[in-house]
């Protein structure tokens, strides 16, 4: 089993800055990615950012130039640094790992005020 732990959610003013981690852990054989996806209130689950194994990240056009994703692969976790936050970017933050199959977090609300 594989557990996800997420941190770093919370609510902040718009333009303001926030971090997430997950941390994976459990019986890891190797992760091949790691990244976001988040679901606002009557909108499907949408990408927000991933990163592979071998250093590729992607990104949702609505964040880049404002979010980064980086992954840690010794300790098996990853971050997103937020910042510039806007009020669209309000939504449950979900963390995504690739292993032998899609593992999910519970997720971590962020929001952001005008």
């Amino acid at each position: 089993q594989v557990q996800l732990v997420e941190s770093g959610g919370g609510s902040v003013q718009a333009g303001g800055s926030l971090r997430l981690s997950c941390t994976a852990s459990g019986i890891i054989s190797r992760i091949t990615a790691m990244g976001w996806y988040r679901q606002a209130p009557g909108k499907q689950r949408e990408l927000v950012a991933i990163s592979t194994r071998v250093g590729s990240t992607n990104y949702a056009d609505s964040v880049k130039g404002r979010f980064t994703i980086s992954m840690d692969g010794a300790r098996n976790t990853v971050y997103l640094q937020m910042s510039s936050l806007k009020a669209d970017d309000t939504a449950v933050y979900y963390c995504y790992v690739l292993i032998s199959r899609v593992y999910w977090g519970q997720g971590t609300q962020v929001t952001v005020s005008q």
